[in-house]
């Protein structure tokens, strides 16, 4: 193999013009990837519209084309099997996922994240990209607990891994989970004030689940949409970092950098697609490709490359790896916990130090309460599942809803338990693994996202204050409401 001297990567290391070892190359090209199995728990739907008629219809599934196909795409792993959508695991109840959106799925693949890396390995440097994977910290317990490694050693495993097959940067996503909790914050604050016979501005419902998002927009529509938190999730939020704040740092356009997102669920890959081309990324996208943490323990477990543990990067040159840490949530990013504080603390006085967490209808729908002299001053829930989440919606649209503020996740006993890493084989729950993994978790420490000198940093130097305009611009999001089809309005609650 020729060597080319004196020309650097993006990232600034040798570049070398070769591909994987070979070895790697054999185990890779034949890599079975995890089909997109987009599944609310409880479907609506009497029968999807796309499902063909045939004996076996829970496992009719469509091809979708990918760029590669098109291109006939040549480079090392260009036999890598391309994502199908399972019509049997409908996603958001409304219809299955269109042609459109299948072809970019397509690309949100273990094969179009090594078609960019072999882009890097050849001489033509106008096609080079600095490539940045953001590991979600709900993704960590799992390659802890399948590695039988503390979450630290897991993260540096991970990184080091990754960092071998040629990617420039690996971060962790918990500071975007900051500026998600903490602008959700201000603005249950700002509702609740607001709030009022006449201005409905409460419940408040979270908006971090892509899942629960698209179910709200596609099916619930405009009676729902109101509720939805503006905050923009932690992948959103780290995509404008990731794009902007550290594009601007590294002198980098954003459309130079291929921005990976390694997450416990396959909705955050609709998730990076619903977000667009964004105008103040110059026509970027925030996420370009999001793999589960099944699709990155797969290519590890099948790899022979020789891995050496290195320590996480930060956004900021001059700080070093930074501790794991978690925020205060049941295997969630924390905002019910945080808003929680935050609300009674600013709106009552309150310094809450303890949740107690009450179960009612069933382990993953939870209660939250402050009380005083008798008098129930918030009143929080948690709602996991799509079979708590249509409860929810009943009670909501009769008008006897008694909370203030609602966590929504899609998947129950929350985002640890993503269909993109806690399954078995045969698409169940693998409990044991979840259970351990969940063990883990609370094992993170818990750092307050006001805590975070860096956040507080990044609001004045990146954002230009805390209630400048380019905080609505780029921490928050619309939502749309889209009509749905007559069936889907057959809802059985």
């Amino acid at each position: 193999m020729k060597t080319t001297k004196g020309r650097r990567s993006p990232a600034g290391g040798r570049r070398r013009c070769s591909s994987l070892p070979y070895s790697v190359q054999q185990r890779l090209v034949g890599l079975p990837l995890v089909p997109l199995q987009m599944k609310c728990e409880h479907c609506t739907r009497k029968e999807c519209s796309k499902k063909s008629k045939t004996d076996d219809q829970e496992n009719v599934s469509v091809d979708v084309p990918s760029p590669a196909q098109e291109n006939e795409e040549k480079g090392e792993f260009h036999k890598l099997a391309d994502a199908k959508i399972f019509l049997s695991d409908c996603l958001a109840c409304d219809s299955c996922v269109t042609v459109e959106e299948g072809v970019q799925l397509s690309q949100q693949s273990a094969k179009d994240f090594f078609h960019v890396l072999n882009l890097n390995k050849r001489c033509d440097t106008s096609k080079h990209k600095v490539l940045v994977v953001s590991v979600c910290p709900q993704s960590l317990p799992y390659f802890a607990a399948k590695f039988n490694l503390s979450v630290t050693d897991a993260s540096r495993r991970l990184c080091g891994f990754l960092k071998s097959l040629g990617v420039h940067y690996v971060f962790d996503t918990t500071i975007a989970a900051d500026f998600s909790i903490l602008e959700s914050q201000k603005e249950f604050v700002r509702r609740y004030h607001q709030h009022s016979e006449e201005q409905r501005e409460l419940p408040m419902l979270t908006s971090a689940c892509p899942g629960w998002v698209r179910y709200a927009e596609r099916v619930l529509g405009r009676p729902i949409i109101p509720y939805l938190c503006t905050a923009k999730s932690p992948q959103q939020v780290m995509g404008s970092l990731v794009k902007d704040y550290f594009a601007r740092q590294q002198s980098l356009a954003p459309e130079k950098i291929f921005h990976i997102v390694v997450a416990p669920c396959y909705d955050k890959k609709l998730e990076a697609l619903r977000e667009g081309l964004s105008p103040t990324l110059n026509g970027a996208r925030g996420t370009d490709c999001v793999l589960t943490s099944g699709e990155i323990a797969q290519i590890m477990e099948q790899s022979d490359l020789s891995v050496k543990d290195i320590a996480v990067d930060t956004l900021f040159g001059d700080v070093k790896e930074m501790a794991v840490r978690r925020h205060d949530g049941v295997s969630s990013d924390g905002h019910l916990a945080h808003v929680f504080r935050h609300a009674a603390k600013e709106l009552f006085g309150e310094h809450v130090e303890e949740i107690t967490y009450r179960a009612l209808r069933n382990k993953d729908f939870h209660e939250v309460t402050l009380e005083k002299n008798g008098e129930v001053l918030l009143r929080f829930a948690a709602a996991y599942g799509f079979r708590n989440i249509q409860n929810m919606i009943m009670k909501l649209k009769k008008g006897k809803f008694p909370y203030h503020f609602v966590e929504v996740l899609a998947c129950p006993r929350g985002c640890l338990n993503g269909r993109g890493q806690a399954q078995t084989e045969d698409g169940h729950t693998d409990r044991a693994l979840l259970q351990q993994m969940e063990g883990i978790y609370s094992g993170i420490p818990v750092w307050p996202p006001e805590s975070s000198t860096h956040v507080q940093e990044l609001y004045q130097e990146w954002l230009e204050g805390t209630e400048s305009p380019k905080v609505q611009e780029v921490l928050h999001t619309s939502y749309q409401s889209l009509e749905p089809c007559t069936d889907s309005l057959d809802i059985k609650w």
